[in-house]
């Protein structure tokens, strides 16, 4: 299998990605409405939480779907996606640091790890509008915890408002590329 058809199946399988961000982006703006109506500590539980279902509930979604929803064992590009998934539980301590110095900084830092976290996806998926997103996550995280360091939400609401746009021009750009495929 090259790299070019590894990466077609990843782009397929998640419909480029678009599931996942829409969940992700759910779960980002769900997290902002109970920290902005509930406070922060219901905010961070749901998000550290809920971002620990992003990909079941991905899956979920895509079998529901009745799609494949995983990819093929002999893909390479499996493995490089379950260690891109771990980043983000495994630098949750560099959060949990900031939100503890100042609880303000829980969104921005989280923005900042996610942007991080997406990098490899432009290898993953060979989609380069990955580091578009990666970018504005992590300046947004970076604005929003220098210029905006005495509320809470904002970026939690940045945060999963990218996340969902991204989702939806995720979703045309796969729509694209597979109607390209069929004609």
């Amino acid at each position: 299998m090259t790299v070019a058809e590894a990466q077609r199946e990843v782009r397929s399988v998640y419909l480029g990605g678009s599931i996942g961000q829409l969940v992700s982006g759910a779960i980002w703006l769900f997290s902002a409405v109970l920290g902005t109506w509930g406070g922060a500590r219901l905010g961070i539980i749901v998000l550290v939480l809920g971002g620990m279902f992003i990909f079941p509930i991905t899956q979920l979604l895509l079998r529901m779907a009745g799609r494949p929803w995983a990819l093929r064992p002999e893909n390479p590009l499996g493995r490089l996606a379950m260690q891109v998934a771990f980043m983000v539980p495994l630098t949750l301590p560099v959060v949990g640091a900031a939100a503890l110095h100042n609880v303000n900084w829980f969104y921005p830092a989280c923005m900042m790890i996610v942007g991080a976290h997406y990098l490899p996806f432009i290898f993953l998926y060979g989609m380069w509008q990955y580091g578009v997103l990666a970018s504005a996550l992590l300046g947004g995280g970076l604005s929003l915890g220098l210029w905006v360091p005495g509320r809470f939400t904002p970026g939690g609401w940045l945060g999963g408002a990218a996340l969902l746009l991204f989702g939806f021009a995720a979703w045309r750009i796969h729509q694209g590329e597979a109607s390209r495929e069929i004609s």
